[in-house]
Parts: structure tokens; sequence; C-alpha cells
């Protein structure tokens, strides 16, 4: 059970990912975060409604409005760095993640072992082969792998959070409303701000046209998101954590396939045995 709901979530992950950097590329990224979890936020408006979720409200909610506040700035950073690209080498470092709830296991009492120092040592050195020679003289890569880890840390600390949101089935849909509302009313202030100080909140080119034809992908990438949540927190309430933080972190792959199979893109040598090293060292990290 907690090997069938993690995979899912990296599909799940891997997919909404891949949506999301293509979109953000049409588009100002804050306004994919704020559309796709809007859209999200109708569709599990309609089922907590409908399951009479409202009954499970408790103190543990605090977590999902945590995860709410944070993801928004996680997904706008991992949206940001996919459009600087190349996908290939961002959705994986944006996999080391997972070493905010496995470190949250370490210190309620987990010992370290062997593999998980080792796990350290080779995904800093993937995450420094990742950036490769555009590391030097090129600031767009420098900002993307930035971006990624910043995203990264967000992301794991969604995993933490919205895994001790909720204990039953209903509970976790009335915990990932609420998440995906606060999401919202961050991502909207975020937005909101931006706008003010002279930001677009529509592509220069097309402009609302553009979202309104984009309005099936934007779902897409919302309610992917909001089911590999629910996934995720699935699997780690029925197994234990680490099998299904390693399981769902291999989202990545998704995301590289689906860019090599839809974008044609190519990496460099360096690059590829950087991100493959990033998530060997998430998997050493997070089963040693």
């Amino acid at each position: 059970m907690t090997a069938l709901f993690a995979l899912a979530t990296a599909l799940l992950w891997g997919l909404a990912d891949f949506g999301g950097g293509l979109l953000t590329r049409r588009m100002p990224a804050l306004t994919v975060v704020v559309v796709s979890q809007m859209l999200a936020v109708v569709v599990l408006g309609a089922i907590v409604v409908g399951t009479g979720a409202w009954s499970e409200a408790g103190s543990e909610l605090w977590y999902a409005v945590a995860a709410g506040v944070v993801g928004p700035v996680a997904m706008l950073c991992f949206y940001k760095a996919l459009a600087l690209g190349p996908m290939g080498v961002v959705s994986p470092l944006g996999s080391l993640g997972v070493v905010v709830p496995v470190s949250v296991g370490l210190l309620v009492g987990d010992r370290p072992g062997l593999l998980q120092f080792a796990g350290i040592g080779v995904a800093v050195v993937g995450v420094v082969l990742a950036g490769g020679p555009e590391l030097r003289g090129a600031p767009v890569q420098r900002q993307a792998v930035l971006l990624t880890l910043v995203a990264a840390l967000g992301f794991g600390s969604v995993m933490a959070l919205i895994a001790e949101a909720s204990t039953t089935l209903t509970g976790l849909f009335l915990a990932l409303f609420v998440q995906r509302v606060t999401n919202v009313a961050v991502g909207g202030g975020a937005l909101y701000v931006s706008v003010k100080r002279g930001g677009r909140a529509l592509p220069e080119a097309g402009g609302m046209e553009v979202v309104r034809s984009a309005l099936p992908a934007l779902a897409f990438v919302g309610l992917a998101d909001v089911a590999a949540n629910g996934t995720y927190s699935i699997a780690a309430q029925n197994g234990p954590v680490a099998v299904a933080a390693v399981l769902a972190s291999l989202y990545p792959v998704v995301t590289a396939l689906a860019a090599r199979g839809v974008l044609k893109e190519r990496l460099r040598a360096v690059q590829a045995a950087g991100a493959g090293l990033a998530l060997v060292g998430t998997v050493l990290l997070a089963t040693g």
C-alpha cells in the first residue's frame, strides 16, 4: 500500500512539474500558481461539502495552514527555475527536498546510518556537477540552481507538514482544502504586490486569452499537485516514512522523461551525471 501510493505521488508530481514548467514559459509564474490552485480549491470544496469533511476540523489543520504558506513560495521558485531550465537538471535537484522529512525523523530520535552520511556527500557533489560549467559566467543558470534548492526546502517542508495534518481520509480532504485556500491567499497577495510594483499578471502577448486557453492545463497542474499531496500523506501514514519519501522523491524521473520525450531536451554529460548523483544521494539519504 505504501509503495503504491508513494509511486503514484511520484507520477503525479512529475507530471504536474512538467506541466507547470511549460506554462511558466507562456505566462507569469505567480499567475500559474494562483490560477491552478484556485481551480483545485473549487474541486476540493465540492469534495469537502459532499463528504461532510468539515466535521474533521481540529488543531492539526494548522499543519495544513503552514503547508499552504510554504507551498506557494516553493512552487513559485520551482516554476521559475523550470522556466530557466533545463528541466532535466532542475527537477532532480528539486528532489533533494526529501532531506526535510528524513531530518524530522532524525530530530525525533532516528540515528543516522552510514548510508545517510554517504547520501549527503553524494547529493552535494550532484548539486555541484548539475550546475556544470554554467555556474561560471552564466547568472541565469546560477539563479536556476539557487531557486531550485529553495524550492526543494519548501517541498520537503510541505511533505513533513501535510503528513501531520490529518489522520483520516475525510480529514485529509479537509486538510488539502485548507492548504489550497491558504495557497491562493498567499499567492494572490504576492501577485497583487507584484502588479503594484509594475509586474504583470497576464502574458505580454495574448493576455487573458492565453490564460483562458490554458485553463485545462492549469486545472491539471493544480489537481495533480493536490492528488500527489494526498497520496503522499496516505503513504506516509500507512508505512515507513523513509520508504514513502524515497519513492515519492522519484518524481524528477517522470519530469525528465517527459522533457526528453516532448521537448527533446539533451543534457551535457556533466549535468546528466550531476542530476543522477543528486537522485542517488536522495535515495541513500532516505534509506540509510
